[in-house]
């Protein structure tokens, strides 16, 4: 059966932008393949810790000799990264806040990055192991950063992706939408129109 991982990172959940188109690429995704099976993580209810010396020390602890404490936390880094490796597709609302991602869809990526489970080291540099997964990206800014300097987004997380095998990647932007009503709507329908041609491709 065919699996998709949908990672809402927007702190508004429902009431965000980048949710609501993601739901607009869902439907159109799950019309196209009505036996699809999703997981579903909204950040805004299901809060994804940001690691600290504790946890990393819980996940390099041999697992016979964890506390209970340790357990937790590793299993927790474990469940995220299961997610992951099930997926076939993925689904990331990328709002912009401040120029960057989320913090905890940055806090997920560094639960995911695991070597020698999502990636390993060579003599040559780093090998992803992920099988490859589309990859669709929902970005919505308040502003306009398309392929402009502001937009430190859309590199570092290809790059991170990429870092773990993760090559077929699909951008949807909405933009400018704190620019106005005129603009925020034409904004919102391009997305929509671009989540239809890519489904339809």
């Amino acid at each position: 059966m065919h699996t998709l991982l949908r990672l809402d990172t927007s702190i508004f959940s429902g009431q965000g932008v980048s949710t609501q188109l993601s739901d607009a690429l869902l439907s159109q995704l799950k019309s196209a393949n009505p036996t699809l099976r999703v997981i579903h993580r909204n950040f805004a209810e299901q809060p994804v810790p940001h690691l600290d010396g504790m946890w990393l020390q819980s996940l390099m602890e041999p697992e016979e000799t964890r506390s209970e404490a340790q357990h937790k936390m590793a299993d927790f880094s474990d469940q995220l990264i299961s997610e992951l490796q099930e997926a076939d597709t993925l689904i990331i609302g990328l709002p912009m806040y401040n120029f960057g991602i989320p913090s905890m869809l940055k806090a997920w990526f560094d639960h995911v990055a695991r070597a020698g489970t999502t990636f390993k080291y060579t003599n040559t540099g780093p090998v992803g192991l992920l099988d490859d997964k589309k990859v669709y990206l929902v970005t919505t800014r308040g502003g306009i950063h398309k392929d402009q300097p502001s937009d430190t987004q859309i590199p570092f997380v290809k790059t991170f992706l990429q870092f773990l095998g993760l090559t077929n990647i699909e951008v949807i932007y909405a933009e400018g939408l704190n620019l106005g009503d005129d603009i925020r709507n034409a904004a919102i329908a391009s997305a929509k129109q671009s989540i239809d041609n890519l489904v339809a491709a």
